[in-house]
């Protein structure tokens, strides 16, 4: 029996980044995850509510800010605790999740500027898997 992953939809090909894109991983990268995981696809921001497309929004301390200074702190909140619901519900113990978001980053995000400057610190749905045991890795880490 395979492990279980959660995964960042957009990763696997679904049109939820905030510009309506995905960030679709290559193919060999997505055959060598589906050899090793049975893939349960997350998209905190809209399991949060949030629209595609959206606003980019960036971390700043504990709160998440669009680009227009509208706090979106509530619906990343929620999303995030939706992403570890279903981890938990689905027994996975890794999360494969995209890099840099505010949402999903793991280790570096964006500095809040929206300059493209990275910082250290974790998106709010990395931040609370990793605080309840979840492994979180970045694509560039598979």
């Amino acid at each position: 029996m395979k492990k279980k992953a959660i995964i960042s939809a957009c990763l696997l090909g679904v049109d939820c980044r905030y510009d309506g894109g995905s960030n679709k991983l290559h193919d060999a990268k997505l055959r060598e995850l589906k050899e090793k995981y049975e893939l349960i696809p997350v998209c905190p921001e809209c399991y949060g509510g949030l629209t595609t497309p959206r606003i980019p929004s960036e971390r700043v301390g504990d709160k998440v800010l669009s680009k227009t200074g509208t706090d979106v702190t509530a619906e990343f909140s929620r999303g995030a605790e939706a992403a570890l619901y279903l981890a938990k519900l689905f027994g996975a113990d890794i999360a494969v999740l995209k890099e840099n978001s505010p949402s999903c980053g793991s280790g570096c995000i964006y500095d809040g500027s929206f300059g493209g400057i990275l910082i250290s610190g974790d998106g709010v749905t990395a931040q609370l898997l990793k605080e309840n045991g979840i492994t979180v890795l970045g694509e560039s880490s598979i």
